[in-house]
């Protein structure tokens, strides 16, 4: 643990984070990196972002420290990391593919700026995995192609089923939900761009949305 301690982490934090980290590690899953929020004047119950190769988690305490919260991202539904450097400290956001959003701010900036680089690392490893992926799905397209245009036709009178057309009923139920949850994170968002919240209003209120889903 003490490798996540080198850029003046807070130890407690980093502690709590850890140890719940291991029991929701998977096979193959390592941590790579834990930074944790330092507020001007009171840290005591510090927000906490941490990155493994298969997720990023950002952890943020209940319960008056008793108990801590968490909600992850996979990679391949993250499109986009930022940081934004401020007089104190910095922000770090993460956008997602079905518009979710969330952000830790009173990040020290070296920790913020290590959080953006691996977080990059990350993306571009994930990018190259998608293009392999796509052109090992090309190839199989390519050999069942051929494979079908050098075997026999079937016989007139063979009857062939067609596929079967799956029920998108299910899906359309989603839809709703899926709108509902967007617009409520876009009023979210209006609310903290106003200055009507803060931060930490705004990520306790976006965790409890998407805990929702």
């Amino acid at each position: 643990m003490d490798k996540f301690l080198s850029d003046q982490q807070d130890p407690k934090a980093v502690e709590k984070v850890y140890s719940r980290l291991v029991d929701l590690l998977t096979t193959g899953e390592e941590i790579i990196y834990i930074a944790t929020q330092k507020k001007p004047l009171v840290n005591l119950l510090p927000d906490c972002v941490a990155l493994t190769n298969k997720r990023v988690l950002f952890f943020t305490p209940a319960n008056l420290g008793l108990s801590i919260k968490f909600i992850e991202f996979v990679w391949k539904d993250v499109v986009d990391v930022h940081i934004k450097e401020e007089i104190i400290g910095a922000i770090f956001t993460v956008k997602t593919t079905n518009q979710a959003e969330m952000g830790v701010d009173y990040l020290p900036k070296v920790q913020a700026r290590k959080l953006y680089q691996y977080a990059q690392e990350r993306k571009e490893e994930e990018r190259e995995l998608r293009r392999q992926r796509e052109l090992e799905e090309k190839r199989a397209e390519s050999g069942s192609f051929n494979f079908e245009q050098a075997g026999s036709k079937p016989a007139p009178d063979t009857i062939i089923a067609a596929p079967a057309i799956s029920s998108t009923q299910s899906a359309w139920q989603e839809e709703p939900k899926k709108d509902e949850l967007t617009e409520k994170l876009k009023k979210l968002r209006t609310l903290f761009d106003q200055g009507l919240i803060n931060q930490e209003e705004y990520n306790a209120k976006k965790l409890e949305l998407l805990n929702d889903l």
